[in-house]
């Protein structure tokens, strides 16, 4: 059986059909039970969440290999991610490595089962009857690390737009959401040492609409920001769909609201920091924390609630675009770079970076940080990052190849290649059009292991992840737009094995995707139709920043 015919997405590493004359499993309110076996209570708990919804199917407790039963069940011998799904017998088994591998075997039964199991409720009545073909699918994932980032500082999501998110990620086979939580246009996670963080920090008076060159202005007030119990709620929803959370605490740079709340942060021998509120517009800002050891213990304080709150082993510190003209004005940083035996601003950053790589080891997590965290280690063993950290490279995969070959994993999320704040079509009619043309077409050849990696290399590459930047993202719904259906195409890249010789069949892809659509419907996604925005989709007169020509690799 082919994939077209199931229309899988992510496609399956084999699915075989087991009897052409078999007319199928009946799936129906009336018969069908569930037997959930040691480990996967769990996954039997969001099946008859999700089929119970979508498909009014109570699923009863069954016996495990009785008739009529749906059986899930962990056998050690798979991979932990990895999954067998056999429909035979008037029986539908799913068998995981793991829960986590059962639950992507259950989801692709959803799939299966058709767009209404994607549903909140029954649409078809008293009919809740389905028949699935007799077959089998074994699978597994090609990467450990399947993800998202979404951008929450900028234009702040409200948590049941994250559960939804979660709930999509899900779906597609994807395993980690890292969360962009503070930046220079707002702090969104409350800290109770330190309260003016959310109380000042998670409000900006008025925001750039469009570009920052734009001349257009939101007058309103945009905040808002996660309680500690929204994000315990949060980390425990995703917990259940095996995802794990990764927060973003941005330093050194990107930064501006951090100041605006706690202006001793900032380079107060350079500027006037008790004069700066939570900025309202785009770009690289200069306002970037001091070197000090005030601000030092401040961020090691802040991460101590962090490490309370997300127990999964990486936190991502940010460590981007943090220009150095306030270090290279300020006595302060001067004299610290001399005490310190640095050569110039670069190493400051790098010693910066070291000291909480170092102080998360000590507690037995990770740091994983944007690419330039690498910058100014050169001359230090592995790039001068501290022994466990791990680098996301943005610009491209220069960054994650000299992070490989220094010893340290890597997340791959070049930009030129799944960035989704960028447009997906050249036309007129894109919404606030930023960067290079990205098409779904783009996003499914995108592969995470430059050709040129040793085996050895290969392995330092966790897996990647999709970026959503949300400055030109005001609502879930704009989201959506750019992030689907490119999403769906990134979860095969990072999911599906690699085909010889190296090449994906788009053609075949795309033919799948038109079963998907009916599911991302069913969902109430306002994806990107395949045709093109829908009316209200457009944004005309509203300044993007459109790239020409096709985006460097580098």
């Amino acid at each position: 059986m082919t994939d077209t015919a199931v229309g899988l997405i992510p496609a399956p590493r084999r699915v075989e059909k087991l009897r052409p004359d078999d007319a199928g499993v009946p799936i129906d309110a009336q018969h069908t039970a569930l037997a959930a076996g040691p480990g996967t209570e769990g996954v039997a708990r969001l099946l008859r969440a999700t089929l119970g919804q979508g498909l009014g199917l109570p699923l009863p407790d069954g016996e495990v290999g009785d008739r009529d039963t749906i059986t899930l069940r962990i056998d050690g011998a798979l991979e932990p991610e990895g999954y067998r799904l056999t429909v035979a017998d008037h029986r539908v088994e799913i068998v995981g490595g793991t829960a986590a591998g059962v639950l992507w075997g259950a989801q692709t039964l959803r799939q299966l089962l058709g767009p209404d199991a994607f549903r909140r409720a029954p649409v078809r009545g008293a009919d809740t009857s389905r028949s699935l073909p007799a077959l089998a699918v074994e699978d597994g994932p090609r990467f450990a690390w399947r993800g998202l980032m979404l951008d929450v500082a900028r234009h702040f999501m409200p948590k049941d737009g994250v559960f939804a998110y979660l709930d999509l990620l899900a779906a597609h086979k994807l395993n980690v959401l890292h969360l962009h939580l503070t930046d220079d246009q707002g702090w969104r996670i409350e800290i109770r040492r330190y309260p003016r963080l959310t109380e000042t920090g998670g409000w900006r008076e008025r925001t750039k609409l469009g570009h920052r060159a734009s001349p257009l202005w939101d007058e309103r007030p945009h905040g808002g920001y996660y309680t500690q119990d929204d994000i315990r709620e949060i980390v425990a929803y995703a917990a259940e769909r095996h995802i794990t959370v990764v927060p973003e605490i941005d330093i050194p740079g990107h930064a501006q609201a951090a100041i605006a709340a706690y202006p001793e942060l900032g380079n107060t021998d350079v500027i006037d920091t008790a004069s700066l509120g939570v900025w309202t517009t785009w770009g690289i800002n200069p306002n970037v924390l001091s070197p000090t050891d005030t601000t030092l213990r401040f961020f090691e304080n802040v991460l101590e609630e962090v490490l309370e709150l997300f127990p999964g082993t990486f936190v991502h510190i940010g460590g981007d675009e943090c220009p150095k003209e306030q270090w290279k004005a300020s006595p302060a940083a001067q004299e610290r770079i001399r005490a310190l035996g640095l050569a110039d601003e670069d190493e400051l950053q790098s010693w910066f970076i070291r000291h909480f790589g170092r102080w998360l080891g000590d507690r037995g997590r990770r740091l994983i940080g944007w690419d330039e965290i690498l910058e100014g280690g050169s001359s230090r063993p592995a790039g001068g990052l501290a022994p466990g950290s791990a680098v996301a490279s943005w610009r491209g995969y220069a960054g994650g190849t000299a992070a490989a070959r220094a010893g340290h994993d890597v997340v791959m999320c070049p930009e030129q290649q799944v960035y989704f704040d960028h447009r997906q079509d050249p036309g007129a009619d894109e919404p606030v059009p930023i960067g290079y043309v990205r098409t779904l077409e783009d996003v499914y050849r995108f592969e995470p292991v430059p050709p040129e990696f040793t085996d050895a290399e290969a392995e330092r590459v966790l897996g990647a992840q999709a970026n959503v930047w949300t400055e030109v993202m005001e609502d879930r719904r704009r989201v959506d737009y750019q992030t689907f259906p490119r999403l769906a195409a990134f979860a095969e890249a990072v999911w599906s094995p690699l085909p010889p010789p190296s090449t994906r069949d788009f053609a075949e892809f795309n033919g799948r995707m038109e079963a998907h659509y009916a599911r991302l419907d069913a969902l109430g996604v306002s994806y990107r139709p395949p045709a093109g925005p829908r009316p209200w989709q457009r944004r005309p007169g509203i300044l993007g920043r459109p790239i020409e020509g096709p985006p460097p690799i580098v």
